[in-house]
């Protein structure tokens, strides 16, 4: 380590450190040097040729900014040696206290650095988790296919002057004002508005009913006190409506001709197969969710320690980065905006647990000397290059090489313990499907 640095470190909470740092004064000098170089070979003054303006003229013009810009570049300099040296490991950036660098004098700043929590575990043998039945009965594969039906429906028009009634789809234009004033999401054109299917205010679908294609229909909507956008709750809206076409659901009989035109199933039977299938795999996977999370749960009441900000704050982040480029494009700039400040009070109690779970488990594995190979991660990419259509060397890519298949190992080191976890636990069978 180097020797013109000192440390020492102190203990401020379970999770956060305060490291001093103290930079000699004959480095602090080397550094000053170092940067007057730089900055006469790049600045002219009036009066000298370039690169010859004496340093005292440079100090007296430069000065705060050379001291400003070598506090930054001597903290990043020495941090990382700094941290060695005190044996920590930081989860989070750290946050620095420093003042300006002077030439002769010793540099010293605080940098308090976030570490993961020492963890003491419980007993993992009989931690209490639940396990939902998996089971598919002849109703819910009726209700899937029912469902199916519909979403295969056809939109076929009604003749002329057939009066909108319960089940209709109404293909409208309309215009709302409030006091007389346009509002933004009130109008539309060629909306199709299905009557009864609760996707429009009822009030709005009601008002509907009994009107014909060509008619124009003036609509009151009374918005509720608790609407999700404030500026209209508790408002009454006018809504200026014209009935392009009434048109009528028709359903496809449910039989083999219907399971044929799906493409895949050369019957009612093979289809039926296929959906009790799915919905078993699928029931499977959820079981299984909520037997992890109930296992969890029971260790994480039988734990006790702090989490640091830093790591959930930076899961956190993470979630609303992905939300973000999930709607960017698809919601305006502001509304997205406003949303993701909301999401960021209301996930925060998500991300904490994750990274609640996430610690737990890594403790876990530590404790159990749990680990993933290179070809458990080799496997593993191989299994998502597989479902993805796409090489291994293609998937390595889009996700980031190295820095993906740490990830993969981390993720797999998780599943270990969880199903070490699993095989000692007391696992309740409910009948819960």
């Amino acid at each position: 380590m180097p020797s013109d640095i000192s440390v020492s470190s102190s203990s401020e909470t379970p999770t956060r450190h305060s490291v001093e740092v103290q930079v000699a004064a004959s480095r602090v000098a080397k550094a000053f040097d170092r940067a007057y170089r730089e900055l006469a070979k790049q600045v002219r003054v009036r009066g000298f040729r370039p690169g010859k303006t004496p340093r005292s003229v440079l100090e007296r013009i430069y000065g705060a900014s050379i001291a400003e810009q070598l506090e930054q570049t001597l903290v990043a300099e020495t941090l990382e040696d700094a941290v060695q040296q005190v044996g920590l490991e930081p989860v989070a950036e750290p946050s620095i206290e420093a003042g300006a660098p002077s030439i002769g004098e010793d540099f010293r700043y605080t940098a308090r650095i976030e570490v993961k929590p020492e963890i003491e575990l419980p007993d993992l043998s009989g931690l209490p988790a639940t396990r939902p039945q998996v089971a598919v009965s002849d109703e819910d594969v009726e209700k899937e296919l029912d469902a199916l039906r519909e979403r295969h429906a056809k939109l076929l028009e009604e003749p002329d002057g057939t009066q909108i009634a319960e089940g209709h789809v109404a293909n409208v234009d309309f215009v709302g004002r409030v006091d007389g004033e346009p509002f933004e999401g009130g109008s539309g054109q060629a909306v199709d508005v299905e009557i009864g299917a609760g996707r429009f205010l009822p009030d709005f679908e009601s008002q509907l009913v009994g009107a014909s294609d060509g008619d124009d229909v003036e609509i009151r909507v009374d918005f509720p006190d608790d609407y999700g956008n404030g500026e209209l709750a508790g408002k009454q809206a006018l809504f200026a409506v014209h009935v392009a076409s009434v048109k009528r659901r028709e359903v496809p009989v449910l039989d083999d001709e219907f399971a044929k035109d799906l493409g895949e199933f050369a019957s009612l039977d093979e289809l039926g197969a296929r959906i009790r299938s799915d919905l078993a795999e699928s029931r499977e996977r959820e079981s299984e969710s909520v037997l992890h999370r109930t296992l969890l749960d029971s260790l994480i009441e039988r734990s006790s320690f702090d989490v640091p900000p830093g790591m959930v704050e930076r899961r956190l982040e993470g979630e609303l980065r992905q939300a973000h480029e999930r709607l960017e494009g698809q919601v305006d700039h502001d509304t997205l905006h406003e949303q993701l400040g909301r999401w960021r009070e209301e996930w925060r109690e998500r991300a904490e647990r994750q990274v609640r779970e996430s610690l737990l488990l890594e403790a876990v594995a530590k404790a159990e000397g749990l680990q993933a190979s290179p070809l458990d991660v080799e496997a593993r990419i191989g299994e998502m290059a597989e479902r993805q259509g796409v090489s291994t060397d293609r998937l390595r890519q889009a996700y980031g090489g190295e820095a993906f298949e740490r990830a993969l190992e981390a993720q797999l080191v998780d599943e270990k313990a969880l199903e070490f976890l699993v095989a000692r636990a007391k696992v309740e069978e409910t009948a819960d499907t």
